[in-house]
């Protein structure tokens, strides 16, 4: 069973926990366009490759996949997901199966305004969002938005170039600037993130770990502590299926005053999963089953509450060649 891992970048725990899945029957790949990006040397083997925007990527990665005798693939970086989804023949005729959702799915859940508009229209409750800003001027003047809100890019990931926003003048200037922005809403209440796995045999969703975040920085959970409520099970069960998601996904909520909003998804494996991982939410093994083309058995909350995650640094040294 031998699994590449796209865009590995300082996601060590990944790399170690799917070497623990896989054990002595297979390896893992990683790749990345840096020599520097210290997961890669956690991997049992790793390639430097292009970046994702040239001209060759595709075939470098392809190319790996066959003289490694890939199995599975998977990415890390959201701007990748869409590009494995739209070429997962040319990966399935070498034997490697793509690990994750459609190509529709992914492009879907990065563009974040066609998001709230897929929310908006199935009944979930989300934050009211614009992508022209003179309606949300006349919804303030009309008293049906107020500030601050954040603007951020219609397609963007990491929490890259958002701002929380207290005024017009800063709204004016930053559109000024960048065209391609949206202004959302500001949710005030506990930000949670959800761990999901649905099975890539049956469909089905077969594992979730949920946990209340208490800091975060540079866009991924720091400090979180575990949760369960049943009533976030069946949300999360009812959005994953009409959603149509396979595979990994990572899923952002906020709880206010008791309802729940859902505010973006991540079709992969979200910078705070290592929380779920170590409270036993063993979602690597899932995968290598699926692999095997076998289904996993329902486990959603099958964990202990109250359990906290804090994150701290660590250092890998490495002496280069040449």
């Amino acid at each position: 069973m031998n699994i590449l891992i796209l865009s590995a970048g300082t996601r060590n725990k990944i790399v170690q926990y799917f070497k623990k899945a896989v054990g002595d029957n297979g390896k893992i790949i990683a790749t990345d366009c840096s020599s520097i990006a210290p997961a890669i040397y956690d991997a049992d083997k790793y390639y430097i490759v292009p970046r994702i925007t040239s001209d060759d990527y595709l075939d470098v990665i392809l190319d790996i996949c066959k003289n490694e005798k890939i199995d599975g693939l998977l990415s890390l970086i959201d701007p990748e997901l869409s590009l494995m989804a739209e070429n997962v023949d040319k990966f399935r005729e070498i034997g490697t199966t793509v690990i994750g959702s459609s190509y529709e799915i992914c492009e879907r859940t990065l563009n974040k305004y066609e998001m709230y508009k897929w929310l908006c229209k199935n009944g979930y409750n989300c934050a009211k969002t614009y992508v022209d800003k003179n309606e949300f001027f006349a919804d303030v003047d009309a008293g049906r938005a107020s500030y601050p809100v954040f603007v951020k890019p219609i397609c963007g990931s990491a929490s890259i170039a958002i701002s929380k926003v207290y005024d017009r003048e800063t709204i004016e200037l930053l559109f000024s600037h960048d065209s391609n922005l949206m202004i959302q809403e500001f949710l005030d209440g506990q930000e949670i993130g959800a761990d999901c796995y649905i099975d890539m045999v049956s469909g089905e969703l077969v594992s979730i770990f949920t946990k209340k975040k208490i800091v975060m920085r540079a866009g991924e959970t720091d400090k979180a502590v575990s949760f369960k409520d049943e009533k976030l099970f069946e949300l999360i069960d009812k959005f994953c299926k009409s959603f149509g998601f396979r595979g990994q996904i990572d899923i952002d909520i906020f709880d206010i005053d008791g309802e729940y909003y859902i505010s973006e998804v991540n079709p992969r494996f979200g910078g705070g999963y290592p929380h779920a991982y170590e409270c036993g939410v063993d979602h690597m093994k899932l995968i290598v089953n699926n692999l095997k083309s076998v289904a996993n058995e329902k486990t959603i909350g099958n964990y202990d509450e109250g359990v906290y995650m804090m994150k701290y640094n660590e250092i890998k040294t490495r002496k280069m060649q040449g």
